[in-house]
Parts: structure tokens; sequence; C-alpha cells
């Protein structure tokens, strides 16, 4: 495993500056013959005001002849809401295309005082946006004003806008799809997509429509459908009168004081193709600038906070190398000096600090060791299942053109990890004493997944009465219920039969059979000002990551720095570690001998700082529904209580590791 991060570390090092370090293809390359169709899919319109992503023909846009078609997807892409399916968008390689008609659509009654508001009004106003497809390549968003021209590689790209003026919902009824190509070195007349825009407009088309049943008109200028209906203002790209058209630009649907489309009533829906070929750009470098959101977030960002994680960690262990090698070395010494005399002996019996609870220091904690024992198996199963995930994604195995991957690993390695959950259990269990073995395990089968499993299944009802795509099929509840009870738990029983047939652990020093008194504790060594110290320091440590993760959670951000990941979660271990350990030392200095679960808890309130931070993240999404508070603080909640077990294990392990090592250190008569 230190082989493993140390290539980890050096992959990060070597190629921090660009996202293609960690990019391994996760498809092989498509070739295309000049005039072949290029599919275009569409997948669910996401927003991040309601956090409900809904499917896209939920809403009146143009469908397929024949309706559309849905792909096969895998697990990770249905519990992530992925709804991919056909479209009715026709793109030929290298064939330029201008102003195709795509279909005429009533998309709802006009706004209204006092009237509900039509489908696409609703969703403009709750800034849905679609997500469209090509070659395994999600839309760029290009978008364009009187000033600027802005690309965008993240949230696709806009349904429609809201004017600043009118207050009125406005439809994006044409876009300019453009798209970058590449010849194939080694094939003659194949060419590859290495990238994919979208610039929307809103285009008041003044129309009339054609009646099919007479037959369809062919413009004799389109490349490839027939016309809907016969635009009596047509802007230039849509005037088939013009023999040498553009395509649509800004100034074309502004000129003349154009008005946009409202969102309402009959539209006519069209859109522009244009190639363009790039040399420079390969195809496995594609995905280089969504990974990297066109340098939106620089590296130099991963660093500093890489940078201040280490100050951190360097001042703590400057702190624990100052307080507890120079004390401990010194205690010791004096714990293991032969009296030389009767008054030497004598001030040996009024010794006072850890040593004085050295009959007492391992016994088991005083309030429900089963619950502690079932709380750090789930931490080490989060734990491995965390760091495994983490350093296969840093070398590029969960490259998100494999969708849907990622959450899918974490999943069944959560599964598989139920063997280690089972053995820590249990071994802890016995350590402590405990005798109702089959509760115990069956508790760590059920216990952290069935909570899990519940908020799920809540979350599922809530998105199926919101009509979302988070609501899965009840096929794809089946399997995680034959997940959990066909894997993971035959696994937890495994593991914690091999568990218990190991020895308890062994301790340094017996334990007495009469606890002794403890006495009176200042107040710093209370439990909210440990806690409140514990955690601020490992949270600090970790923020500035933290802060991205949940922007590719909540906002659709590309996330993909995990070599920087993988660094700031082993700061984040260790400083956790050393700020257990240096409270443990003073809680036995304070002859308090209950440091079980004081240990696990101070190891965990980086967590309670995590649900804290949420809060204040929540301030960004403008969600004001009853529904995306229980989906947003529902899913934070159960994440700070998976964080809470799995910084608490470190916190007890590595406090047990330092107090068997203190306490065989001195001689005990």
């Amino acid at each position: 495993m230190m082989n493993l991060a140390a290539a980890v570390a050096s992959v990060l090092i070597f190629g921090a500056k660009s996202a293609s370090s960690y990019y391994l293809p996760g498809v092989n390359p498509q070739s295309f013959e000049e005039n072949a169709p290029v599919k275009l899919k569409v997948n669910k319109l996401t927003s991040t005001k309601t956090l409900y992503p809904i499917d896209y023909y939920q809403l009146p846009f143009c469908t397929p002849e024949g309706g559309p078609v849905r792909d096969s997807e895998n697990l990770g892409e249905f519990l992530a809401g992925d709804r991919i399916e056909s479209s009715p968008y026709h793109l030929l390689m290298r064939k330029e295309m201008y102003c195709e008609q795509l279909c005429i659509n009533h998309i709802g009654h006009a706004e209204q005082a006092g009237v509900n508001q039509n489908k696409v009004v609703k969703a403009i106003r709750r800034n849905y946006h679609h997500n469209w497809i090509v070659d395994n390549l999600p839309a760029a968003s290009k978008v364009e004003d009187d000033e600027h021209i802005t690309t965008r590689y993240w949230q696709g790209f806009p349904i429609g806008f809201i004017s600043e003026d009118s207050k009125q919902a406005y439809v994006h009824n044409h876009v300019n799809i453009e798209i970058m190509y590449h010849a194939v070195e080694n094939e003659a007349n194949k060419y590859r997509v290495v990238r994919f825009t979208v610039e929307p407009f809103s285009i008041a088309h003044e129309f009339e429509a054609i009646d099919e049943t007479a037959g369809s008109i062919t413009d004799q200028d389109s490349n490839y459908l027939s016309i809907k209906a016969k635009i009596t203002n047509p802007i230039d790209s849509c005037n088939p009168g013009i023999k040498d058209r553009n395509h649509t630009t800004y100034e074309m649907v502004t000129a003349g004081g154009r008005l946009p489309q409202l969102a309402s009533g009959r539209v006519l829906f069209t859109y522009d193709v244009s190639w363009t070929e790039n040399t420079e750009l390969r195809w496995a470098s594609r995905w280089d600038i969504y990974l990297s959101m066109d340098n939106a977030v620089p590296a130099k960002v991963h660093w500093l906070s890489i940078a201040n994680s280490l100050v951190i960690v360097v001042v703590l262990s400057a702190m624990i190398a100052a307080i507890l090698v120079r004390n401990l070395r010194r205690d010791i010494n004096r714990y293991n000096r032969v009296a030389q005399d009767e008054e030497a002996r004598q001030e040996e019996l009024e010794e006072y600090g850890w040593k004085l609870v050295h009959a007492d220091v391992f016994r088991p904690p005083s309030f429900s060791p089963m619950l502690l024992s079932i709380a750090m198996g789930t931490g080490c199963q989060l734990l491995c299942m965390g760091i495994v995930t983490i350093v296969f994604a840093s070398l590029g195995f969960m490259s998100p053109a494999r969708r849907g991957h990622l959450l899918m690993a974490q999943l069944l390695l959560f599964v598989l990890m139920g063997s280690v959950n089972g053995y820590v259990t249990a071994r802890m269990y016995k350590t402590f004493k405990g005798k109702a073995w089959q509760r115990a395990t069956l508790s760590t089968a059920m216990g952290f997944p069935g909570i899990a499993f519940l908020l799920f299944f809540i979350m599922d009802i809530t998105a199926m009465v919101n009509g979302s795509t988070d609501a899965v099929p009840f096929t794809t509840i089946l399997i995680l219920v034959v997940l959990w009870f066909g894997i993971s738990t035959p696994l937890v029983f495994l593991g914690a039969y091999f568990g218990y047939k190991q020895d308890a652990i062994e301790f340094p020093v017996n334990t007495s059979s009469i606890p002794r008194q403890i006495p009176d504790q200042p107040w710093f060594m209370g439990v909210p000002f440990t806690l409140m110290i514990g955690g601020i320091l490992p949270f600090g440590a970790c923020f500035v990551e933290l802060y991205y993760i949940m922007a590719s959670v909540w906002m659709d951000y590309y996330y993909y720095v995990f070599g920087f990941l993988l660094l700031v979660f082993m700061i984040l271990i260790v400083t956790c570690a050393e700020i257990t350990v240096l409270f443990t030392y003073f809680q036995l200095c304070s002859e308090d001998y209950h440091w079980w679960w004081r240990s696990f808890c101070n190891g965990g309130a980086t967590a309670i700082y995590v649900f804290m931070y949420s809060f204040v993240y929540f301030k960004q999404l403008e969600a004001s529904s009853v529904a995306t508070y229980m989906l947003y603080f529902g899913y934070m909640g159960l994440a700070s209580l998976g964080l809470f077990m799995l910084m608490g294990f470190v916190g007890v392990a590595t406090s047990l590791w330092f107090n068997k090592i203190v306490f065989a250190s001195i001689k005990i008569d």
C-alpha cells in the first residue's frame, strides 16, 4: 500500500498541471466516415435550485420519429439519475446544416397572474439545463451577449432565460451545434469528434405551418430534413433565398429589434450544425478541458490547500513532539526509577499522572461496548472503501467517460469490505468481553447499511412524487437489496467468524476488578471543548477540497483531481490521529481513563464541522422547496455520519496503539 501511495504521489507531482495526467480513456475511439450519421443523445435535465433532475421528454420538446429509445445503463447511472435517450437531431459528419427545422410544438399557455405556469416556464424559472451528448462527450455551453462570449464546460446549457426587463420566461428554440473533429492518422477518410459545443438562441419565428398530410415540402438547400413550416420573418441563416448562408449569430438574432421566443404557444424548433477541423487536439486529450473546467480552478488552488494542510500537520506534529515526547520521556524515567531509601519510596507512593490509571486504562467502555465495536467496524469498512476508491481514481480508472462507474465502484467496494467490518467488530467486541456475538454481528450487518437504505428509500419516494429521474426503478432497488443481503451480510458474518476465532487484543497491563474513582476534571477537558478543538484542525486541513467535492455533487461540476484528494485525505487522517492522541494523553494525565468513546468522538468531530459547513454551502443553491431541503440535508447528514465513524475509528485505533506503547514502557509493581 505504501508503494502504491508513493506511485500515486509521483503521478500527482509530475502531472498536477494537467488533468490528462490522470485520464485513461474509458472507451475505444469511434471513427466516422464523411456524411455518416453522428448520434446526438439527450440526458436528464438538471437544476441547481431543485437538485431533482427530470426526464428530458417530460417537457414538450421535439421527439424522434417512433419515440425516444433509452440507452442501456449501468447501476451507477441509474443511481445518479442519468436517463440517456435518443433525440430527433440528425447530424452528418462534416455536413454543414443551416436552420434545420425540427418540429412545431405547443409548449403551453401564456404566463398570466393567478394562473398556473406551464411546464416549460416552471423549468426555466427553476434554472433547468439541457445535458446533451455526442460521441460520449457532454455539451459545452456557449453564451453570447453584446460584450462577451463565454464558454462553460459544466452544467450543460439552459432551457431558456428570464428577461431582466419584462420578467417573462423565454425558451431557447434554436441551437448552434458546433463540433470539432480531426482526421484519423492511420485510416483514410475517417474522422473523430474531439469537442462538442452548443450555443442556444431564442428566436421568435413567425411561420405558417405546412400541412404534412399534403406531402412534405423539401427545401432544396436543406441538408437532411423536410420543411415543417414557412418562416415569414427569417433571419439570414434561415432564409433559403440567400445562396451562401452563414450560421446563426448573435447579431442575426438581435438585428432589427427582433424579439426572443416566449415560453408559450406554438414554437418552431430549429438548429444549425457546424464542423471545424482541429488538428492539434487529439482524441485522448478531448476530456482535458472538461476535467480542468477550462482552467476555471487552477492547480495552484489545490497546491495552496495542500500547503495549508501541511502547515497544520507540521505545527500539530511539533506540538506533539514538544509535549508528548518530552513529557513522556520524563514520566517514564520517573516511573521506572528505583527508589533508594524509605523517603524516596514514600514519594513514589504520592506519584501522579497517567501511571495511576494503569489498572483501568484498558477497562472496557462503560457505555455500550457493542455500539462502539459496531461503529469502529463500520468506520474501518468506510476507510478501506475510501482509500481504495481514491487510489484507483487517482490512477485514472474512474474516468468520467465511464458514467456511473465511480458511484458503482464505491457501492461494490463498500459491499466487499463487509468482511473487514465484521472482523474489526468481532475483534473489538471480544476484547471488550462481550457475549452477545450473534446480536453484535447482525447489528453490524444491518446498522449503517440499514440507515443508508432507509434514507435512500425515503428519498426515492420523494423523487417519485416530484417526477424526478432520481427515482430508481424497482429492479434497481432489488439489486441493492441483493447486494446487501446476498453479498454484504454474508461477508460481515464471514469476517466476524474469523474475528471471533482470534484471541482478544492483549494489553501490556492488567485491569483491576474495582474501577478507580475519577477526580473532577477541568473545564478544558470537557466533551464540548475537546470536540470543538479536535474537529476544527482536521477540518481546516481539508475544507478547500471539501468545497470542490460538494460543488461536483450538488452543482454538477467536474472533480477529477483525485491525486490532490489522496494527499489531502492522508493529511486529514494524520491530523485526526495526532489531535486524538494528544487529547487522550491529556485525559489520562487528568486520571480519566474513559478514553474509548472520547477518542472516538474526538476523531469523528470533523464530521460535525462538515455538517455545519453544509448549511453555509446550501445558501449557494438558492433552493426553497421542502423536497430539496430533505434531499440535501438528508444525504449530507448520512455522509457526515459515515465520516464521523470513519474518523472515529482512526481516533480509537491510534489512541489504542499509543496507550499500548506507553503503558508497555513502564514497570508495574
